[in-house]
């Protein structure tokens, strides 16, 4: 069995993250913007299906609502 060692473990933690490639600032606004813009898109979009689907739901079932 392999021997642990907690400081080779941090030590190779560290060489990794060395390794990632963090965003810019302007980076992480623009994709904040764009999750923003794209959860209001969907909303209106899944909203919007809500409706025609009541409404014709309603019309063939013929429930007055």
């Amino acid at each position: 069995m392999a021997k642990f060692s907690p400081f080779k473990f941090f030590q190779e933690v560290r060489v990794e993250a060395d390794k990632v490639t963090w965003p810019t600032r302007r980076e992480t606004m623009i994709t904040t913007i764009m999750v923003f813009v794209m959860v209001a898109v969907s909303s209106i979009f899944f909203t919007v299906a809500d409706q025609i689907i009541r409404v014709a739901i309603t019309f063939i079932l013929g429930v007055a609502g």
